[in-house]
């Protein structure tokens, strides 16, 4: 009875694991096969509002609005909007000089969701149709908002940008970087490739004003640490396809240390879990589409840290089990090589080619460190949590004039 039960849970883990290498196999290849829309320009302009929700961020929401303001985009098409959550005095006041529009708020729990809903519901019905959600560390490159403006006028009614590294200054925003890119790719790039609809970072992100703000005002989500997953939970279960514009840049602060690494992968561990009981609390999967579904997928699958520790465990059992003198795996081993072949394929296809130096292999060496802060992470979880995770930010070092 005991030996049946342990192979029933053999096949189980194997298939759960073996659907998921082949998800990611076939995304990571078709991102690099099949190109993605690459979006310029359109001599029609969408009225942008654009929102920088801010929580004591004096180190850096200066830059990232004076860099916002500055924009490639025709001026009268857009304004910046910043919610000030426990913003010191002298920095209110750099921000008007500079000038972008200033909300001061304040909250018993302070959290992304409240400082959003604040600000869009200060912003006058009609005034803009675009609303074009920032982080307060983000900047954006040069041509980003004419992109998501052409995408818009393409029709589509909610894009996510791609969001790439600002900094790479230590072992820990080097991993971070790796980990987005990988992330672009699979949940961005290949699935759109596959003809479904992007995933959503938390920034770098645009929605028609008024459905966001549809959002931002529904009961419940004032309370969602995991806000940026509610919304785009939402917007899928809307019918809204999310176009992904891989040449529209915005640059994002990596974490810089374990401790911040650990902080940052907690928030998302609950944000995933809260995310997927959504799914599980609708009542209308009957009038749902592929693009819905596919996201109920993307949410039932692990973070790749803990990919990466169990097929990492599967290939070692596989070892053993070949210098064993009686087979024992269930399936026999070729079975989980397989699978574990393709799931570091598909981490492999994933990378860009700029990572492939010294300075990554140095910090990959550091791997084992952060995967056992994954699993801290997980002990540290709290999904009742109300309050938002902060993780600090203040990497604003210029080159030439470009951030770095």
């Amino acid at each position: 009875m005991l030996l049946t039960l342990v192979q029933l849970i053999c096949w189980v883990v194997f298939i759960y694991l073996g659907i998921s290498a082949l998800y990611l196999f076939i995304s990571a290849l078709a991102g690099r096969i099949i190109p993605t829309k690459r979006y310029s320009s359109s001599p029609e302009k969408k009225r942008i509002a654009v929102l920088l929700p801010t929580y004591k961020e004096d180190a850096i929401i200066v830059h990232s609005a004076m860099m916002a303001k500055k924009h490639n985009y025709p001026a009268d098409k857009f304004e910046v909007f910043v919610a000030a959550d426990s913003i010191k005095p002298e920095t209110i006041q750099k921000l008007r000089a500079i000038p972008v529009q200033v909300l001061e708020v304040s909250f018993e729990k302070s959290s992304k969701a409240r400082s959003l809903n604040q600000l869009l519901n200060s912003i006058p019905d009609g005034a803009y149709d675009v609303a074009l959600v920032l982080d307060a560390d983000n900047v954006m490159l040069d041509g980003c908002m004419e992109s998501i403006n052409a995408a818009f006028q393409s029709g589509y009614k909610a894009v996510q940008v791609h969001r790439t590294s600002k900094n790479k200054n230590t072992t820990s925003a080097i991993l971070d970087s790796l980990s987005e890119e990988v992330n672009n790719h699979m949940y961005r790039r290949g699935v759109r490739a596959l003809g479904f609809s992007s995933a959503l970072i938390g920034s770098g992100m645009a929605f028609e004003f008024e459905k966001l703000k549809e959002v931002y005002n529904k009961p419940g989500i004032l309370g969602n640490p995991a806000c940026d997953r509610e919304v785009d939970f939402e917007i899928t279960r809307a019918g809204i396809v999310i176009e992904f514009i891989d040449n529209a840049i915005v640059l994002d602060e990596k974490v810089g240390s374990q401790q911040v690494f650990e902080r940052q992968r907690t928030r998302w561990l609950e944000s995933q879990i809260i995310h997927l009981r959504l799914f599980f609390k609708d009542t209308g999967w009957a009038k749902q589409t592929k693009h819905y579904w596919n996201k109920l997928l993307n949410n039932m699958m692990l973070p790749r840290s803990f990919y990466i520790i169990l097929f990492g465990l599967a290939i070692l059992l596989g070892i053993i089990d070949w210098i064993s003198p009686a087979p024992w795996m269930i399936p026999a081993r070729q079975s989980w090589f397989l699978i574990s072949g393709l799931f570091f394929g598909a981490f492999i296809l994933s990378i860009p080619t700029s990572f492939y130096n010294f300075q990554t292999f140095k910090a990959l060496l550091q791997v084992p460190v952060l995967l056992f802060s994954m699993v801290r992470a997980l002990f540290k979880m709290k999904v009742s949590r109300e309050e938002f995770l902060h993780t600090p930010k203040e990497f604003t070092q210029e080159v030439d004039g470009k951030v770095q």
